[in-house]
């Protein structure tokens, strides 16, 4: 079913290319580089990711993370917000931000009717393509749309190089998870198609009891869009209790945190494979609160 899927939505999509010459193995350079797509809002449109190395690699090929900005961001942005804000990530990791076309991600209503899936995985093949970087456990951080991205790729894609995935500030909407089912996007976002998410991947969730955008508790967002209204969200804690079960654990859903520091209450399922952080007091800034070391201790397990 996920291979199937998966050609569908390559083959609806039109051909990816890289403007990169994909069959050199050299080493990828800092700054901006391209992918070409077509979709039902563009033909062979150019669409840009950013990639910052470190200045004093200590090893090669380097570990990398992908990561999507909010809606209303870029990838320019992003990039200089989270080497500033993680400058010991950024020495360590080879980073990648991609850019949603009119700074959203294609989740149920946004302005994007792109496969985002589809070029966040040419995006990947492009970049792993390359000596310096690793083709093992990639991993994918995405912040708000950026992080209901993350949920579709789970959800969608069986590109099997992405190990580590956080989403910061969004866990699943009820269209991606149905209370029983995860459903893929399809091509007319009608998220009819039943499936279940490739086995083997890890997941962080990071979500603030007080968001005023995404409710922790789940419900419908005052703000963000969908087809009947307002977008409905998943209960943060079953979101992740949901995304455990899909990677194989049988246990009952857990009522109260494994750990606490400080406002940060850690429920961990699977030994520490999938984790949902409860930043209390916190809003949809949430991701803010959460230091490097604590991201790095995720990313490295």
């Amino acid at each position: 079913m996920q291979r199937t899927t998966a050609f569908l939505r390559l083959a609806a999509t039109g051909l990816l290319l890289s403007i990169a010459t994909l069959s050199s193995a050299a080493d990828l350079e800092s700054g901006k580089h391209l992918i070409k797509q077509s979709w039902s809002q563009e033909s062979n449109y150019p669409r840009p990711y950013f990639v910052h190395l470190p200045q004093l690699a200590k090893s090669k090929p380097l570990p990398v993370l992908v990561f999507l900005h909010g809606n209303g961001g870029n990838a320019e942005g992003a990039m200089r917000g989270f080497v500033n804000k993680h400058p010991k990530i950024a020495q360590q990791y080879l980073l990648v931000f991609p850019e949603g076309y009119q700074k959203s991600w294609n989740i149920v209503s946004e302005r994007s009717r792109a496969d985002d899936i589809s070029f966040v995985e040419a995006v990947v093949r492009a970049v792993v393509s390359h000596d310096n970087a690793s083709n093992e456990k990639v991993s994918l951080l995405g912040v708000s749309n950026g992080a209901a991205l993350v949920n579709a790729f789970m959800i969608e894609s069986d590109l099997s190089v992405v190990h580590n995935c956080i989403t910061a500030v969004s866990p699943l909407n009820a269209y991606q998870f149905d209370g029983k089912h995860f459903r893929a996007r399809g091509k007319d976002n009608a998220y009819r198609q039943q499936v279940k998410p490739q086995l083997g991947r890890r997941l962080l969730n990071i979500s603030g009891t007080q968001d005023h955008l995404v409710p922790y508790l789940g419900g419908p967002s005052p703000v963000i869009p969908a087809k009947d209204g307002k977008l409905t969200f998943v209960d943060a804690e079953e979101s992740t209790y949901q995304w455990a079960k899909a990677m194989g654990y049988q246990g009952r859903k857990l009522n109260s945190a494994t750990s606490q520091d400080a406002s940060v209450e850690v429920f961990s399922y699977l030994n520490g494979d999938v984790v949902h952080f409860k930043v209390n007091g916190e809003g949809h800034g949430a991701f803010r609160a959460i230091d490097q070391e604590k991201l790095l201790q995720f990313l490295r397990h």
